[in-house]
This record gives C-alpha cells, sequence and structure tokens, in this order.
C-alpha cells in the first residue's frame, strides 16, 4: 500500500462514493421515495461508508482509522442488507438489486486490504 496523502486516493472510499450515489438514485424514484424510513436509512448508511472512511483517515492514528474502517464494513453490510428489504417489497427489482448489493461488496471487499495492511504495522 502506497503513502496515500488524502482520503479521496483510498479505493474503498472511491466505491463507496459509486454506491452513494447509486443509494441515491434508487432512493429518488418511487416506491422507495415513498418510504421515507427504508429511503433515510439506506442514504444514512451509504454515506456513513463514505463519512468513516474519510473521518478514521483524518485522525491520523492507525488504531482509530483500523476502527473507522471496520465501522465502514458495518454500514455496508447495513445497506446490503436494506437492499434485501427493498427488494423484497418489491420496491426494487433484482437488477437494481443486484447491482446495488454487488457495489456494497465491492466497498466491503476494498476495506480488508487496508485493514489488514495497518493490522500487520
Amino acid at each position: 500500500m502506497g503513502r496515500i496523502e488524502r482520503f479521496e486516493e483510498i479505493e474503498a472510499w472511491q466505491e463507496a462514493r459509486l454506491l452513494v450515489c447509486t443509494i441515491y438514485n434508487l432512493t429518488r424514484a418511487p416506491p422507495v421515495e415513498a418510504d421515507p424510513n427504508l429511503r433515510d436509512q439506506l442514504r444514512r448508511a451509504a454515506v456513513s461508508i463514505m463519512a468513516n472512511i474519510a473521518e478514521g483517515f483524518e485522525r491520523r492514528s492507525d488504531k482509530e482509522l483500523t476502527q473507522f474502517l471496520f465501522n465502514a464494513g458495518g454500514s455496508s453490510a447495513e445497506v446490503r442488507s436494506l437492499l434485501y428489504l427493498a427488494m423484497d417489497q418489491k420496491y426494487i427489482s433484482a437488477d437494481e438489486f443486484e447491482r446495488a448489493a454487488a457495489l456494497a461488496e465491492e466497498v466491503s471487499k476494498a476495506l480488508f486490504g487496508p485493514i489488514r495492511y495497518l493490522q500487520g504495522r
């Protein structure tokens, strides 16, 4: 892992940003938009991924960054779980679910590299 100067350079943050855009696009359309609790929780969980990566990086502590990356992973799992709910309620199609859930899974995978690196230091 090369020297990263800004959180925007972190691959997991970049992928989380794409996920947030996808979630916002999904939740702007009916019928998800008509369920404000699910809409807002999906958005908060997705945004939390980006925010945790950024905040952890700015703490300038390996221990804190590791904890924030784990938190981001938890939020990624929350997004995937909520996407199941949206699909089960027929708010989104199976294809929409697959695309968004795959992005969330990619974010989770991208978090493990930095976590392993930080834990090995």
